[in-house]
């Protein structure tokens, strides 16, 4: 059963961001930043984070790298040849790949089992749907077995229409990241500089890695998010249960560190370390338990991703941030403005 944000708004496309703060003059850590608390809505600069946190809060920060992850190939079907793209987006443990194909800004929904992509250095076929009645996304065998050192060689990171032009990968990569893995940038942490993560330290605040590699996002409306893979570690884990016990905030950077971090939660709502794959879906039905609050960027309107910002600190803050956000002209997307929301205690 699909489940709908509460969440309502109409994004301008004058909002979508389609370059990086860079192209516009601004340092990453620049952009602007939301908080959002209970009924109070604060504007401000990213770079002035640290005035919105207390000692002894955590920021929980995804370290995966983006990859590469879109290639140009030619499709082979029973139609004949047509130029595409492909999305390299998850890989699975039996080194078969879940990959999208796209036809400029639009996917593909005619592929068929046995259809080859020529691709440079060989060919990727399609093996089967990876999701049972849609022809969206395909477990493949890719053309090589090294699939991250192949698409350094000939991938470029995936964009989409909003974007005005292509952009080198290191525009694509936060400070955080530490292990390619993620087919999309995750971009809540992309504002943070290694001077504002000194600052923050300086003061107080606490920062421990957790990792979660981000698949296509190209899912939006009212798609659920797909199995990711995870990893928290002991030491992350043991950290959240000392902060909690002492009185502090657990604030995850980015959608991907509250999947990560929810999913490692036992019965009796303390964290252990945990890792693998992850199917968890935050919603009405199953709320996060953990997480006090969270840095993450503009969501288009009916993404999933609004209903997991609702159940960590309710759909009424997130709808005032929003309204908030589009008065202000905001920025969306990977490249656009940030908000810190808070849960109201």
């Amino acid at each position: 059963m699909k489940v709908h944000p509460q969440t309502r708004f109409t994004l301008p496309d004058a909002l979508n961001a389609a370059e990086p703060p860079e192209a516009r003059g601004l340092a990453r850590d620049q952009v602007k930043l939301l908080v959002a608390e209970g009924s109070a809505i604060t504007h401000t600069r990213f770079d002035r984070l640290g005035d919105h946190l207390r000692a002894g809060d955590l920021l929980l920060v995804n370290t995966s790298g983006t990859l590469p992850a879109a290639v140009d190939g030619t499709w082979i079907s029973g139609s004949g040849l047509a130029p595409v793209v492909v999305h390299f987006s998850t890989a699975l443990d039996d080194g078969t790949w879940v990959v999208e194909l796209r036809n400029g800004d639009s996917p593909l929904f005619d592929g068929a089992v046995g259809d080859r992509v020529e691709l440079p250095e060989g060919v990727l076929t399609l093996l089967a749907p990876y999701q049972a009645e849609q022809n969206r996304l395909w477990r493949a065998k890719p053309p090589v077995q090294d699939v991250i050192g192949y698409l350094g060689r000939h991938g470029r990171p995936i964009t989409y229409k909003y974007v005005g032009k292509r952009w080198p990968l290191p525009l694509y990569q936060t400070v955080f990241a530490r292990e390619p893995g993620s087919a999309e940038m995750p971009s809540a942490a992309r504002p943070f500089s290694f001077e504002l993560v000194s600052h923050l330290a300086a003061a107080g605040v606490l920062i421990a890695p957790i990792l979660l590699h981000c698949g296509v996002s190209s899912q939006e409306s009212h798609e659920p998010p797909l199995p990711e893979r995870y990893d928290v570690p002991e030491h992350t884990a043991r950290l959240v249960n000392w902060v909690q016990a002492n009185g502090g905030r657990v604030i995850a950077v980015g959608t991907t560190a509250v999947r990560a971090i929810e999913s490692a939660v036992r019965a009796d709502g303390s964290v252990a370390a945990a890792g693998g794959w992850t199917d968890l879906v935050l919603g009405p039905e199953h709320p996060a338990r953990v997480v006090d609050g969270l840095v993450t960027g503009m969501h288009a309107p009916e993404a999933s991703h609004l209903l997991l910002l609702e159940s960590v600190v309710g759909p009424g803050v997130v709808q005032r941030a929003y309204d908030a956000a589009l008065e202000r002209s905001y920025l969306w997307h990977e490249f656009g403005d940030v908000s810190l929301l808070l849960r109201d205690r």
